[in-house]
């Protein structure tokens, strides 16, 4: 009997446990043990996993925050390109406001004086004019030339006027003689040459550049014809002069800009052929009456279209294309389809 029922408890006590649930020896307790060592290795390489994502993230971080040396070298290329294209066109806006300065600084000094003062300046410089002999005389004394460079000179800059040519753009401040400094700014007056204040016998002869790349000055007189017209401002007394003749001479040859009895002329000078300079061209012109609105007033001094479009639309197209760049080298290649659903998955 003892036996019978030691055998029945043995079958009822194994059927009560599956085949699954059957415990190792040891029991619960080292089942549970198992399972907490086999989410350990898990969660040990899940964290190896992410610790491992989050390095590969960090490098990307640091790649993307980088500037490469091949970026830097674009920019700089980028940035010498539009200095040197911009550089004409900037130079000449900031000379063209330097003339205009001094345009408005001569008038305002000008208005400043009274009738009086005026004319004995002009009287000084019509007996300046009286004094010289026909024909051409350019080699003046020490003294002689000191006594040409107290004369009109109004501000104590040197400055004796402004010439004018409508057509083709220029407002010039006008300078006693031709010295390199001055012919790089602005228009010098050719000491032996008469004062431009007008008058019988007088031929006043002027100088300019063309061709600079700093300034542009006289660079369009070639395209001034015969029947063209221009102004000289002395004091508050403004000169017209129509353009009659016009001559490609040699340096040496002066004949041209004598001084002729009766006569009341004004030749702009400068070089020619452009860039070559071997020649000079001259634009002689005979006093006329003035004409209405020939002359513009100093303070109405525009700058030209030609300058305002390149140095104000190109630096903010610059501006632009530098920021795009930097923005997508930041921003690194564009994840695909595939890489994104990665991402998904690992999320999950």
């Amino acid at each position: 009997m003892n036996e019978e029922t030691n055998k029945n408890e043995e079958i009822h006590t194994n059927e009560g446990v599956s085949g699954d649930e059957t415990f190792p020896a040891g029991g619960e307790d080292s089942v549970s043990r198992e399972r907490q060592a086999d989410r350990g290795e898990s969660v040990g390489k899940e964290s190896v996993i992410t610790s491992d994502s989050q390095k590969e993230k960090k490098k990307k971080t640091k790649k993307k925050g980088r500037v490469s040396v091949s970026t830097i070298i674009l920019v700089a290329i980028m940035l010498a390109g539009t200095g040197i294209f911009l550089y004409p066109s900037i130079s000449d806006w900031w000379n063209s406001m330097h003339a205009t300065q001094a345009i408005a600084g001569y008038v305002e000094a000008v208005e400043s004086m009274s009738e009086e003062e005026k004319e004995e300046i002009l009287e000084k410089a019509r007996a300046y004019n009286e004094s010289l002999a026909n024909g051409v005389n350019f080699n003046l004394s020490d003294e002689q030339y000191a006594e040409y460079e107290s004369i009109l000179d109004v501000t104590g800059t040197g400055i004796m006027g402004y010439v004018q040519v409508k057509s083709i753009g220029v407002n010039l401040p006008i300078y006693h003689s031709v010295d390199e400094s001055i012919l790089q700014i602005a228009v010098g007056h050719i000491p032996g040459s008469s004062f431009p204040v007008g008058g019988e016998r007088t031929h006043c002869v002027t100088s300019g550049h063309r061709g600079l790349p700093s300034a542009k000055l006289f660079s369009d007189l070639d395209k001034l014809t015969e029947g063209d017209t221009f102004t000289i401002t002395v004091l508050d007394q403004t000169v017209t002069y129509m353009i009659d003749q016009i001559r490609i001479v040699l340096p040496e040859e002066t004949d041209d800009l004598a001084i002729v009895d009766g006569e009341d002329y004004c030749t702009l000078t400068t070089c020619t052929p452009y860039g070559i300079n071997s020649h000079r061209m001259l634009m002689r012109g005979h006093r006329i009456d003035n004409l209405d609105g020939i002359a513009l007033p100093a303070e109405a001094v525009q700058i030209p279209t030609y300058v305002v479009i390149p140095a104000v639309g190109i630096p903010i197209l610059f501006m632009v294309l530098l920021v795009m760049l930097i923005y997508y080298r930041r921003r690194g290649p564009r994840k695909s389809t595939q890489e994104m659903l990665d991402e998904l998955r690992k999320q999950r």
